[in-house]
C-alpha cells in the first residue's frame, strides 16, 4: 500500500438553531468560526473549531485541522437526537493544554458541568455539557 494520508476533516454535531450554536461555542467555548455559508433553503455549512488547534504534528509536518459541522436538525428524527447523540455517553474529547485555565474561564461563562473536576491515571478531567445537553470531556492528559 502506498503511504495513505487521511484525517477526519469534520464531525457533524446536530443542533437546534445555527446562530445560538454559533454563539455558544464562540462565547462560552472559545471556538473559532472557521466557515458559516448560506446554502440557500434554510441551510448552512457552518464550521467550528477549538482555538488554535491546527498545529504541528509529532513529526514537525502541519495537521489538519478537525472541525465541528453544526448540522441544523430538520426531522423529527434529528430532532429527537439533539444532545443525545451517543445514547447519553461523552461525545466528544477537548483536549487542553491548561486544565484548570479552561474549567475556571468556562465556569466563569455559565458552563454546565456534570461532575467535579477528578485526577485519573490518564490526567485531569470532567465532564461538561453543551448547550444541548452533549455531553464533552474536557481533558489535558498527562505527559
Amino acid at each position: 500500500m502506498t503511504n495513505v494520508q487521511q484525517h477526519i476533516g469534520s464531525i457533524a454535531l446536530v443542533v437546534k438553531d445555527y446562530d445560538e450554536a454559533i454563539e455558544f461555542y464562540t462565547q462560552k467555548l472559545n471556538f473559532e468560526l472557521v466557515e458559516d455559508t448560506d446554502l440557500e433553503d434554510g441551510k448552512r455549512w457552518v464550521l467550528i473549531s477549538p482555538p488554535n488547534s491546527n498545529g504541528a504534528s509529532s513529526n514537525g509536518t502541519n495537521s489538519s485541522r478537525t472541525n465541528l459541522l453544526l448540522a441544523k436538525a430538520t426531522t423529527p428524527e434529528q430532532i429527537s437526537a439533539i444532545g443525545n447523540q451517543t445514547g447519553g455517553r461523552v461525545f466528544l474529547f477537548l483536549h487542553t493544554d491548561d486544565f484548570w485555565r479552561d474549567y475556571n474561564l468556562m465556569l466563569s461563562k455559565g458552563v454546565t458541568f456534570n461532575e467535579e473536576p477528578r485526577v485519573e491515571p490518564y490526567g485531569t478531567v470532567v465532564v461538561f455539557e453543551d448547550l444541548y445537553g452533549t455531553k464533552w470531556d474536557l481533558l489535558q492528559l498527562n505527559n
